[in-house]
């Protein structure tokens, strides 16, 4: 079966550079793809993208070695088994509140007996090869995001729940469970920042692969510095929107606001 890229990285102690696709279309997710990202997500939550816009998103990203992944919508799994079987490489689950959805989620990514997800890989098989049921277990990325009050009250026990690899930090929606404005790139004085460091370290301790979303470079670079694995830097639908607005306000000669620290 194919390797799954991400998971030798994370062994090798490499960081791991993650695009974000909301945009519901095949050509912009291989435009991303071929820009040196080390991994995809096609994101099914927040993005306007559904199961046919995916397929097609995925078929693009088979054209490099990215590593397809998606952020499903919500701890369904009929979603989860669904997006699998069409040779996405991993999940990242939204809003993980506590151990028993954190089990409900590894187990929809895993076949008996470790879990119950139904045999189906329709275009799993072409992407990642012919022994695909022996070994997609092991393959299969598993990352549950950690950004409810709940979550931050039962972190131990999410981290604890058996083959779940890591966790993926949505700063906006922690930002929310402790009161603060949602955005990303956290100042360090602020609650959110203070819990995604004690999240990071409560990960390490478990050698669970930790991720983060980012608003820029310079944030994801301080975030890989801190110990993170894993980082995502704003998404397709914003770097062509800040960019096309730079330009535009360049030639009119006014100054481009930076929103990027916000969502």
């Amino acid at each position: 079966m194919r390797k799954n890229k991400l998971k030798q990285m994370f062994k090798k102690g490499e960081p791991i550079i993650n695009g974000w696709l909301q945009i519901p279309s095949a050509f912009s997710a291989e435009v991303m793809a071929h820009q040196g990202w080390d991994s995809c997500t096609i994101d099914m939550q927040h993005g306007v993208v559904d199961y046919q816009n995916a397929l097609g998103m995925l078929q693009s990203l088979s054209t490099t070695d990215v590593t397809p992944l998606a952020r499903v919508n919500w701890n369904e799994p009929g979603q989860i088994m669904k997006i699998l079987d069409a040779g996405c490489y991993g999940i990242i689950c939204p809003m993980v509140s506590n151990r028993k959805e954190a089990e409900n989620f590894v187990k929809a990514c895993l076949y008996p007996p470790k879990g119950y997800r139904s045999f189906g890989p329709v275009r799993g098989l072409l992407y990642g090869g012919s022994d695909y049921a022996k070994n997609s277990d092991n393959e299969i990325l598993k990352l549950a995001m950690i950004e409810t009050k709940e979550a931050l009250e039962k972190l131990e026990e999410i981290l604890d729940t058996p083959n779940l690899d890591g966790i993926y930090i949505g700063p906006a929606d922690l930002s929310l469970a402790v009161g603060e404005e949602p955005g990303f790139d956290r100042p360090e004085s602020t609650i959110a920042y203070k819990e995604i460091l004690r999240i990071l370290e409560a990960a390490k301790k478990r050698n669970l692969l930790a991720g983060i979303h980012n608003g820029t470079a310079e944030y994801a670079q301080k975030m890989i510095s801190k110990g993170f694995n894993l980082v995502t830097v704003g998404s397709d639908q914003r770097f062509m929107s800040s960019d096309a607005k730079a330009t535009v306000e360049k030639i009119k000669g006014k100054k481009s606001k930076d929103v990027s620290k916000r969502y």
